[in-house]
C-alpha cells in the first residue's frame, strides 16, 4: 500500500460518485488542500479521516487502503443517488424499489 495508490482510489471513487473536490472535502470535514494532498499521495491521513472517507464513498476501509474488489458497486451508486434526494423523494424511491423487488421475485 502506498499513499499514491490509496489517493488514486479515493479520487476515482470520488469521481464515480460525482463529487467535486470541494464538495467531498466539505462532506468529510477536511480542507480542499488536504484532500488534494491525499489524492496525489503527498500526505497520509488518520483512522478517523479514513472512516469518514469510506463512509462517504460507501466502500470499506480495506478497499481504500488495499484495493480489494468492491462487491456491490451498483448498491453504492444507488446509495449515493438517494443521499442527494429530499426525504419525501427517498420515501417514494423506496416504494419503487420494493415494487421492483416484488416484480423480480416473480421471475
Amino acid at each position: 500500500m502506498t499513499n499514491l495508490q490509496t489517493g488514486q482510489r479515493i479520487r476515482e471513487l470520488r469521481e464515480i460518485h460525482n463529487y467535486t473536490r470541494e464538495r467531498f472535502a466539505e462532506k468529510i470535514d477536511i480542507s480542499v488542500k488536504f484532500l488534494y494532498e491525499i489524492e496525489t499521495g503527498k500526505k497520509g491521513f488518520s483512522a478517523e479521516t479514513l472512516y469518514r472517507i469510506s463512509k462517504a464513498l460507501s466502500v470499506s476501509s480495506d478497499y481504500i487502503l488495499h484495493g480489494e474488489e468492491i462487491k456491490h458497486r451498483n448498491a453504492e451508486s444507488i446509495v449515493c443517488a438517494l443521499e442527494m434526494l429530499e426525504p419525501k423523494q427517498v420515501e417514494k424511491m423506496i416504494e419503487i424499489l420494493h415494487i421492483l423487488l416484488d416484480i423480480c421475485e416473480k421471475f
